[in-house]
């Protein structure tokens, strides 16, 4: 359509849309860019610290516009967690390495370490394992420690030994140790304060001394065999005590709670998750002092667990930096803003295009050029009248064509440029006659 014949009006309307369209698209593709991605995450303690943890963790997120965000999915334990990811439910799940199929699971932080502790109460005669021959022991979390009871009794044949294992919940370890329905207690847990004194608490004190830490001595030869464990020297005086208890290192087992990633999360995505993590974890320790247990996995090919490599870039300093994400970006925005601005060009032209000439306008144009031939000093001047000429006769003649003029106004029009063309040629002879009579 031709933007001479359309009002001025519709122009600027048909104009504005557009770039209205434009801007909207623009913005809808910088959002969908820039939006923050959400992942699910299963998390689940019997003491729901864990849920805690990982709520603070994604509020912080949110409130520091982290490129990631995390909705929680809340279980009943560490094991229905590993169930739930396993499943591929969720993106993320907070999980122990000794529980569930991980087949699927890569590292992406170390949440905390915890460490087995099999405990006799004050004043029990038990000082190793063989001394717990027929002995009923309460293991408390249950099932997510039924591996490491199956580790345990193969290593040292406990069955044969007639030891049976309880599982039992926390509130009922104080009145099954005063009953003597259990001789001993197996948990695993953080070596934090907060779980320190609860463990001492379940115990009753007699004179100044506290419960007895039994030492895990094949702890070495169970961690070459079982991957998911290690071998752990508990510090002298962990339980605190006067003399300290116990009053030198002890061998156990340790295990550890990861944050792990589905595989197949891109490793951009998991990089982001990774930074911003380290970013909450840093505000939060005041709050959650065990967040200072937070550390990076192992990061070797040969790890139990392997590592995300979205979180190995971000431990290794080879994440995706800047200019290797946006370059595409920033390369190629030049030459749309070039594109917008031949669009912007093109509108403002077909915004202000004037109005066709009617017929008169059109012979004033051209008488108007006969004053302009006479006193024209050059041939240049005079072959840009003739092309102004053309242009008259040009949108004339498409106006007649589609009906708007008659013929005869053509004609009319025909004959005073035929005679503007006399004009440009008495002219053109005037100008080579003086050239000629110029004395060389």
């Amino acid at each position: 359509m031709d933007a001479i014949r359309l009002p001025i009006w519709l122009r600027t309307i048909l104009v504005s849309g557009a770039a209205v369209l434009i801007a909207s698209a623009g913005l809808f593709a910088w959002h969908w860019q820039t939006r923050p991605e959400t992942l699910t995450i299963a998390v689940g303690s019997l003491d729901g610290e864990a849920s805690r943890l990982v709520s603070a963790l994604a509020s912080k997120l949110a409130q520091q516009k982290a490129p990631v965000r995390l909705s929680m999915v809340e279980t009943a334990g560490a094991a229905d967690a590993a169930e739930v990811f396993s499943s591929g439910k969720v993106d993320l799940a907070v999980v122990r390495g000794d529980v569930g199929d991980l087949s699927q699971a890569q590292a992406v932080v170390v949440v905390t370490h915890t460490v087995l502790l099999l405990v006799v109460p004050p004043g029990s005669a038990i000082a190793d394992i063989t001394g717990l021959k027929r002995v009923a022991i309460g293991v408390v979390g249950g099932d997510i420690n039924h591996r490491l009871v199956k580790v345990l009794t193969d290593e040292y044949d406990l069955t044969r030994s007639g030891v049976v294992f309880k599982n039992i919940g926390v509130a009922d370890v104080r009145r099954m140790i005063d009953s003597k329905e259990v001789r001993a207690i197996l948990t695993v847990m953080p070596l934090s304060e907060k779980y320190l004194s609860l463990l001492r608490s379940l115990f009753p004190q007699i004179g100044k001394s506290g419960p007895t830490l039994i030492p895990i001595e094949s702890a070495p030869a169970i961690a070459q065999r079982e991957r998911a464990y290690e071998s752990f020297d508990l510090p002298k005086g962990t339980l605190r005590g006067s003399p300290p208890n116990p009053t030198e290192d002890i061998t156990t087992l340790r295990t550890s709670f990861y944050l792990v990633a589905q595989k197949k999360l891109s490793s951009e995505l998991v990089a982001d998750l990774t930074e911003s993590l380290m970013k909450a974890r840093r505000d939060l320790i005041a709050e959650f002092p065990i967040l200072a247990q937070v550390s990076a996995p192992d990061t070797e090919a040969s790890a139990y667990l392997p590592v995300h490599p979205g979180a190995a870039a971000f431990y290794n300093g080879t994440q995706v930096s800047f200019l290797d994400k946006w370059g595409n970006i920033i390369f190629l925005v030049p030459m749309v803003a070039g594109a917008l601005a031949s669009i912007l060009a093109a509108s403002w032209k077909f915004l202000w295009a004037g109005p066709p000439l009617t017929r008169e306008e059109a012979l004033d144009v051209l008488y108007a050029l006969g004053r302009r031939i006479r006193s024209s000093k050059s041939d240049a001047e005079l072959d840009e009248i003739e092309r102004e000429i053309d242009r008259v006769l040009e949108s004339q003649q498409l106006k007649r064509v589609s009906g708007d003029e008659e013929a005869r106004d053509v004609i009319a029009l025909n004959v005073a440029a035929h005679r503007l063309e006399n004009l440009i040629h008495d002219r053109r002879l005037m100008f080579g006659s003086q050239l000629t009579a110029t004395p060389k």
